[in-house]
C-alpha cells in the first residue's frame, strides 16, 4: 500500500522534508540563541550599571575605546570648558526638555563633550547657566558616541545655531573648531539648576524590539517544521485514501469513464 513512497514524486517530496525539518529546527534554535544571547547582555549592562556607581572613578585614558566593557564606567578628565551647546528633544522623567553640552578642552588639545544636565522645555540658550571658567575637574559616566535615529536619539536636521540632535564626534566636527573624542560623558552630579542625566546602556544590550523579533522568529521557525511534518503526513494520507478507494473501484479510469457516458447517450438519443 505505501509502495507509492518509492515513485520519483515521492522521493522528491520526501528529500524536500528531510532536509526541511533541520533547518527549520537549526534556524529555530539560533534565534533562540540570538533571544539568550540579548537577555545575558541586558543582565550583564544592568550589573555594569550597578557596580558603576561604586567603582572608583578612573582617568579617561585608561577607559578608552569606549566598547560595552567600559560604557557606564565612572571616569575623569581635566581642562578648561569652551564651547557650550544644546542638545534638544531630550526626555527626562516622562518630561520633554533638552541637555546642556558644553565642550572640555583637555591637556592634549582635544575636546571631551561633557552632559552638564538637564533642562525642561524647549531649548532656550537663555535658560543653560553658564559653565564654570577655570580649570576643572569633570567626573561622570562614560557613553559611547551617539547615532541618529536609534536608541531614541531624534534623526531631524536643520536644528538652530548652538544646538546638536546627537552627541557624537561626526555630528559635533562640524560646529566646534577642534578635535572631539569619539565619547561623551554625563556628570554624576549636574552643575547647579540642573539635573543629572543618567548613563544609557551600551546599544544592543537592552530587551528592546530586536531582542522579542528574535523570540518570534523562533516560534515561527519551529512552527514551519510542524507544519512541514503536518503537510507530509496529510499527503501521505490522501494517497492511501486514494489506493483504497481505487482499490474498492469508488474510483474509476477515465477511459472507462467516457463509454457508458456514450451509451447513455445514444439511447437518449434514440
Amino acid at each position: 500500500m505505501y509502495r507509492f513512497l518509492l515513485t520519483p514524486r515521492w522521493w522528491g517530496i520526501n528529500v524536500f522534508v528531510l532536509l526541511a525539518i533541520p533547518f527549520c529546527v537549526f534556524m529555530g534554535s539560533w534565534q533562540l540563541s540570538r533571544f539568550e544571547d540579548r537577555v545575558q547582555d541586558h543582565r550583564d549592562a544592568g550589573e555594569q550599571a550597578a557596580a558603576a556607581k561604586t567603582d572608583p572613578a578612573r582617568p579617561l585614558a585608561e577607559l578608552l575605546p569606549v566598547d560595552k566593557e567600559t560604557s557606564g564606567k565612572q571616569t575623569t578628565a581635566t581642562g578648561r570648558y569652551g564651547k557650550q551647546l544644546l542638545v534638544p528633544g531630550r526626555e527626562l522623567d516622562d518630561k520633554r526638555g533638552f541637555y546642556v553640552l558644553t565642550l572640555l578642552r583637555t591637556g592634549d588639545g582635544k575636546a571631551l563633550p561633557v552632559v552638564r544636565g538637564w533642562l525642561p522645555g524647549d531649548a532656550d540658550p537663555s535658560k543653560a547657566p553658564a559653565a564654570p571658567t577655570g580649570e576643572v575637574t569633570v567626573t561622570g559616566a562614560l557613553q559611547a558616541s551617539e547615532t541618529p535615529g536609534s536608541n531614541g536619539v531624534p534623526a531631524a536636521g536643520g536644528l538652530p545655531a548652538g544646538q546638536t540632535g546627537a552627541i557624537s564626534s561626526a555630528a559635533l566636527v562640524n560646529l566646534v573648531p577642534y578635535d572631539v573624542y569619539d565619547a561623551w560623558v554625563t556628570l554624576a552630579k549636574a552643575d547647579p539648576a540642573m539635573k543629572a542625566v543618567p548613563a544609557a546602556a551600551p546599544a544592543d544590550t537592552g530587551l528592546d524590539l530586536k531582542a522579542f523579533q528574535n523570540l518570534g522568529y523562533t516560534g515561527e521557525w519551529f512552527v514551519f517544521a510542524g507544519f512541514v511534518v503536518f503537510m507530509w503526513f496529510r499527503l501521505i494520507r490522501r494517497e492511501v485514501e486514494f489506493a483504497q478507494d481505487a482499490e474498492l473501484g469508488l474510483v474509476e479510469d477515465d477511459g472507462e469513464d467516457t463509454a457508458p457516458d456514450t451509451a447513455d447517450n445514444t439511447k437518449v438519443s434514440a
